[in-house]
């Protein structure tokens, strides 16, 4: 059964400029990039996808998983 996934383009992307783009539900995230013509994509749950983004921002907060 195929399920019908709803983009969203980050809204720090400009006209014209390649961009992450997110889709999500309550089990999965999912990121693609506009500009890669293979349409590879990264999903994750939403937990580790917390995990890395409090690891990017070096956040002092503990990682719940």
């Amino acid at each position: 059964m195929s399920q019908h996934v709803s983009w969203q383009k980050s809204s720090y992307c400009g006209a014209g400029d390649s961009c992450i783009h997110i889709a999500t539900n309550s089990l999965t995230i999912r990121l693609t990039e506009s500009a890669d013509p293979s349409q590879a994509t990264l999903a994750t749950t939403p937990s580790s996808f917390r995990a890395l983004l409090h690891a990017l921002k070096l956040d002092k907060e503990p990682t719940r998983v």
